[in-house]
């Protein structure tokens, strides 16, 4: 989420809002999400609804919840959705970036 927090403005100035969803309860969570000054939306899912509807997979072996990252258009429908197989698996801000400038072009 730190890498999100980097290029915030960039994504904002695409029309772009990120929200976050984390393991944690309310607040550990929200604890979390003050200390490390997140401008942007972030929930608490503790009990994993938003994570199991969107199919975010758990690895017990690799300590929890594998990131998940999806790009929502303005009509609810997924654009791109990539699941890591680790924690550092997840998708660059500038491939992020790129995709967002190709869906403001259609």
């Amino acid at each position: 989420m730190a890498q999100l927090r980097l290029d915030y403005q960039r994504f904002i100035e695409r029309n772009t809002k990120i929200v976050a969803i984390g393991p944690e309860d309310a607040k550990s969570f929200a604890d979390w999400w003050h200390d490390n000054k997140m401008p942007f939306i972030g929930i608490a899912d503790p009990e994993h609804i938003v994570a199991d509807k969107y199919g975010q997979q758990v690895k017990l072996l690799k300590f929890g919840r594998m990131p998940a990252q999806f790009v929502v258009d303005k009509q609810g429908r997924i654009r791109y959705r990539h699941y890591g197989e680790s924690m550092s698996d997840i998708s660059s801000n500038e491939d992020i970036l790129r995709l967002l400038d190709e869906l403001n072009k259609e």
